[in-house]
């Protein structure tokens, strides 16, 4: 959490932009392939790459915008907050979370990385919607930091909403499965998680190589818009924050 909270005091700095809507999809996978490219390159500004990402964000057709630099110093100001609830556990690195999303003994913490991207939700056809349309998770869209604000790869959406993957500039890679139910820590954001790593998709060399579990904890924003869709077709792209912690086995 030192990065985000360093992040927040320097983004409070900056001019204050309007915003329409995130960056698209497109633009996101030229960003991975870039990463895979650029896998010897460290990025010191991180505060640009988030500006570049995160710069415009609305539900599209629907919702107002909103002022990217005020919503992200609000959502930092909480995950600084909500920091002291990650304290180290039995693994010195290892956060302390609820009983049920604790990793199983023989395995400790090998990477540590801070995630600021969107949560994206699709309308569907729902009969108990008023609108009749719901909001339906498709997918995450993050950029991956370390503790000094290099970014270090990207979380997205490997075969769809249930196989979140976590990919290194240096192409490693790690694709969860979830075996527990989510737990909500902190009241209008997203949940914290556990995950195994599906060992078939989790390559390497590289940080995320060996991974067997991830774990999702400090999260802010990222929940979807309390107001119904009125279409298919629509989107949100929610603003969210959160710390990964990825674990490998100790023999």
């Amino acid at each position: 959490m030192r990065f985000l909270c360093l992040f927040m005091r320097t983004i409070s700095s900056f001019r204050v932009t309007r915003f329409n809507k995130l960056t698209s999809r497109e633009d996101f996978g030229a960003r991975r392939q870039m990463s895979v490219k650029n896998k010897t390159t460290r990025h010191t500004a991180p505060e640009n790459k988030k500006d570049r990402i995160m710069k415009k964000s609305q539900t599209r057709g629907f919702f107002p915008t909103f002022n990217f630099t005020l919503l992200t110093v609000a959502l930092l100001q909480t995950a600084c907050a909500s920091s002291a609830r990650a304290a180290a556990g039995h693994d010195n690195r290892a956060p302390e979370v609820p009983p049920s999303l604790v990793v199983p003994e023989g395995n400790k913490v090998s990477f540590h990385a801070y995630a600021v991207g969107v949560q994206i939700y699709g309308a569907t056809a729902n009969t108990n919607s008023p609108t009749g349309f719901a909001w339906t998770f498709r997918a995450p869209e993050a950029v991956l930091y370390d503790a000094d604000g290099n970014v270090v790869g990207l979380h997205y959406a490997f075969a769809g909403p249930t196989r979140p993957a976590w990919e290194s500039e240096s192409g490693s890679r790690v694709v969860g499965a979830r075996t527990a139910a989510p737990v909500t820590v902190t009241p209008g954001a997203i949940p914290w998680l556990i995950l195994n790593a599906v060992s078939t998709n989790t390559v390497g060399p590289g940080i995320f190589e060996r991974t067997t579990y991830i774990q999702r904890v400090n999260t802010t924003g990222g929940l979807a818009p309390a107001a119904a869709p009125t279409q298919l077709g629509q989107e949100a792209r929610v603003p969210y924050t959160a710390e990964y912690f990825f674990y490998r086995e100790t023999n």
